[in-house]
């Protein structure tokens, strides 16, 4: 949803539609670029070789934002704070709602933006004697990830090297693999960290929950197809085998990518709802797991929130209540983050960031997953939430757990430096 580099028609063209919690597109500029990409090549980007393409997804009668602006995005409005952070309801036609967030990036697509002089700076502050750390910092700590993207392609263009190989030689550490997750595209940049979770002895769920439990069908999709296309391995088995009990489910069900996102509500469904489970729950010894399945995995945000509401009036409990009394381990943590994301998103991650900083040592994956990630979309909202919950800012939790270049990068690209 970024305005195109030059005066190239606006993007995505022809159809495409935008997944706006992940920050990309089914055309992805390092798989299919579409009229209007990149300019000086025939037909405005690289030629489509055969299966190589991300398939845009099924039409649902989203439109497309104005040239400039950011995406459509349908999470109901209360998934983000209060106003002046939402817009009103902006219905596509009279029989589907589109709930239009104003997002909160603090990495904005650059304007002017000239990838051929972003590159001779970066090529100038890699060449010779020592590495001028602050220059790469000005110029991919404040670029999209889709004009990361196009930098490197006129880096290799003109000098005939690998922007990300020479990146490797002359930094180290997490610096450089910050750098790395910047310049990666957004759906290869999840699904390398999920086959991270999944490969080796024993398992990461906390990827596999933040991952599945708070992304759109299209986004689960995209990363799904990334996954198969990067690792020659189909996702869903993987899921199965590395991952059992409940949890397996919820995992399987989600990774199908079949949520209903219509954002249609219906207060009888949601009594209905409310009470298959409370009865599933609190009012039977033992519990229904399938019950919180179905309904947790399958409804829309907006009917959720209304199931959630219900569900209150009926039992005079808090449905994370619930879900902590009746579960536990993985499993309850799934559900947890399915209810929190629904509520509140930026909440969620605030929550995410506090795990991956607080406590001995630092999550560093998990850091660098979330900034690369949040920076483009709602880190204004979640550096306010984390504020708010934890009684610091973000960027002094940050700044006391990194250190170097690292906690600079970092800090740029939560717009603190």
């Amino acid at each position: 949803g970024y305005p195109p580099p030059q005066h190239s028609a606006p993007y995505p063209p022809q159809g495409g539609v935008f997944a706006p919690s992940l920050g990309f597109s089914s055309h992805s500029p390092m798989y299919m670029p579409s009229p209007g990409g990149y300019p000086g090549y025939p037909g405005g980007g690289y030629p489509h070789p055969p299966g190589s393409g991300y398939p845009p997804p099924p039409s649902h009668g989203y439109p497309h934002p104005p040239t400039g602006g950011y995406p459509v995005y349908p999470p109901p409005a209360s998934n983000y704070p209060e106003d002046p952070h939402l817009e009103e309801e902006a219905p596509a036609d009279e029989s589907v709602p589109i709930y239009m967030p104003k997002h909160s990036p603090t990495v904005l697509p650059a304007d002017p933006f000239d990838p051929v002089a972003d590159a001779e700076i970066l090529r100038k502050a890699m060449k010779g004697f020592g590495t001028d750390e602050k220059a790469i910092i000005q110029v991919l700590g404040n670029r999209t990830n889709e004009q990361r993207l196009q930098i490197a392609v006129q880096f290799k263009t003109l000098y005939g090297k690998d922007l990300i190989e020479n990146l490797k030689s002359e930094t180290s550490g997490n610096f450089e693999k910050l750098l790395i997750a910047l310049l990666t595209p957004l759906p290869i940049l999840y699904a390398k960290h999920v086959r991270k979770a999944l490969e080796g002895i024993g398992t990461d769920e906390e990827v596999l929950i933040e991952v599945f439990c708070t992304k759109t069908n299209h986004e689960i999709q995209t990363i799904r197809e990334a996954y198969e296309s990067e690792f020659g391995r189909n996702l869903e088995d993987d899921l199965r085998s590395d991952t059992s009990g409940t949890f397996k489910r919820v995992m399987v069900s989600l990774s199908n990518a079949a949520r209903d996102e219509s954002m249609l509500t219906d207060l009888g469904a949601a009594t209905a709802d409310a009470q298959n489970l409370l009865d599933a729950g609190e009012n039977q010894w033992g519990t229904d797991e399938s019950t919180f399945n179905m309904i947790l995995c399958q409804r829309n945000y907006a009917q959720l929130q209304l199931v959630f509401d219900e569900y209150e009036k009926l039992s005079g409990l808090d449905i994370e209540n619930t879900i902590k009394s009746e579960f536990s381990g993985d499993s309850e943590s799934a559900f947890l983050a399915i209810v929190r994301s629904v509520r509140n998103t930026p909440k969620f991650f605030a929550r995410c960031y506090h795990d991956a900083i607080a406590g001995l040592g630092t999550k560093d994956r998990k850091l660098i997953r979330i900034t690369a990630t949040r920076c483009e979309i709602d880190m204004g909202d979640i550096k306010n939430e984390y504020a708010e919950k934890y009684g610091e800012t973000l960027a002094d939790a940050i700044s006391g757990d990194c250190s170097g270049y690292y906690k600079k990068l970092l800090l740029s690209l939560i717009g603190e430096y």
